[in-house]
């Protein structure tokens, strides 16, 4: 009897996620699996550090990634940590280069890649051969509101892939690919409204699901409308340092009588944003910031505005109002810990001023999902399940929003932060097979 060939998969897909990123791989018989990225973990921060500790003159920063990434900059290495790198596709900082620390300096477009680089080497470790083909996901809108630097975008991360080298790229919608993965589950055919509200995007499709269109590999029929917003978990993390933390340090403060005019607030808006965070720190702008003293009548303000850049503590105070939000999340109020800007500086942050901080972020990204329904010619009574994926419909009052003009609907939830690389490997399989 001759022996059955045994084929090793030479396809993966990825979840590149603003906040955290996954990949999957075939498993056989049509299932799919998570790689594990880090011990114990099937997915992992989309973080990359360059390290600069004790680096010889001419050497490379050696990059860390993930978790360890995180670590090293906790710790107090020198170096670089760069998150949010999904957030510069389609910007006019993609193909620009951003100093590391030590005299080097690194284009956002190959700190990207060198992030799926090292996620492609982990899978193909796991996958025992090369990987050349892929399914990435993408929201639905890299862009709002601007086509042109929408499909940019998608070209970059595109070249991205071939750069590390992917040689057949394909494309899928993450909250279509979090539709696939609800749909395994089916016995019966649905109209589903998708959320999938990440770090970076918050997007939303109807799809038609069901036990007899799961084996269709063309499931355009099937999608009967797909929307988004760039409004999601990072806005809520900087919205709640500006509510919270940087008016301790002159965010929204007036100036010495009588004007007692406004300070300028583009520092503040800037060390509230990951990927703006570094050009505070250039000599330049810390020399502006210096002679702006005469614009603070409290000059306490301005000395912490002053600490905080000369001490790069711009990352350490958004991972404080990031750890806020979760504790908001879980219905807790947040004490934060500011010793880093001055010795027994505190501040707590209550659930209803949170709430208020970040309501109109929560309100869009609802009224998102009501327009999604309605682009798809449908009434909120004929969706039969809200789908809840992204890590951050783990925030309550969110998911309250989403779910509530769909009252006759069954609210679903499913894997935050994996079920769109799970629905991008099924997608993947039915491509590639």
């Amino acid at each position: 009897m001759p022996r059955t060939a045994t084929h090793t998969p030479t396809f993966c897909a990825i979840d590149f996620g603003t906040s955290n990123s996954a990949i999957a791989l075939p498993a056989g018989q049509g299932q799919i699996r998570l790689v594990e990225v880090e011990p114990g973990q099937l997915t992992m921060p989309t973080s990359v550090f360059y390290s600069t500790d004790g680096l010889s003159a001419h050497a490379a920063p050696r990059r860390l990634y993930g978790r360890a990434a995180l670590a090293a900059y906790v710790q107090g290495q020198d170096g670089r940590l760069m998150r949010s790198m999904k957030s510069v596709l389609g910007s006019s900082l993609i193909e620009q280069a951003t100093d590391v620390g030590a005299g080097h300096s690194v284009r956002f477009l190959d700190i990207i890649a060198d992030y799926l680089k090292h996620l492609k080497s982990l899978a193909e470790a796991q996958n025992g051969a090369p990987l050349t083909r892929a399914v990435l996901g993408r929201p639905v809108f890299f862009v709002d509101d601007d086509p042109q630097r929408d499909a940019q975008a998608q070209a970059a991360l595109a070249a991205v892939a071939h750069q590390i080298g992917f040689q057949d790229v394909s494309f899928q919608f993450e909250p279509i690919a979090a539709a696939l993965d609800y749909e395994a589950g089916l016995q019966s055919e649905q109209l589903v409204l998708v959320a999938d509200i990440g770090g970076g995007t918050s997007d939303f499709c109807v799809v038609r699901v069901g036990p007899q269109r799961r084996s269709r590999i063309d499931r355009a029929d099937d999608i009967l409308a797909s929307h988004g917003v760039h409004v999601a978990g990072t806005d809520f993390d900087r919205h709640l340092e500006l509510a919270a933390i940087l008016p301790l340090a002159g965010f929204r403060s007036l100036g010495p009588a009588p004007a007692q005019r406004e300070v300028p607030s583009k520092v503040y808006h800037d060390l509230a944003t990951w990927h703006l965070i570094n050009t505070v720190y250039t000599p330049q702008r810390l020399l502006e910031l210096r002679g702006m003293k005469s614009f603070y009548a409290d000059l306490q303000l301005h000395r912490r505005l002053i600490s905080i850049v000369e001490g790069h503590l711009g990352h350490a105070l958004m991972a404080e109002a990031e750890a806020a939000k979760i504790a908001v999340a879980e219905g807790r109020s947040a004490s934060l810990d500011l010793d880093l800007v001055e010795r027994g500086l505190r501040v707590v942050l209550h659930e209803a001023q949170a709430m208020t901080a970040i309501d109109r972020d929560l309100t869009r990204i609802a009224q998102t999902g009501v327009e999604t329904v309605r682009l798809a010619g449908l009434r909120p009574e004929q969706i039969n399940a809200v789908y809840l994926t992204g890590g951050s419909t783990g925030l309550a009052s969110l998911a309250q929003r989403i779910a509530a003009p769909f009252g006759q609907a069954l609210t679903v939830r499913g894997d935050r932060l994996a079920s769109v690389a799970q629905g991008l490997g099924l997608h993947a399989q039915r491509v590639f097979h």
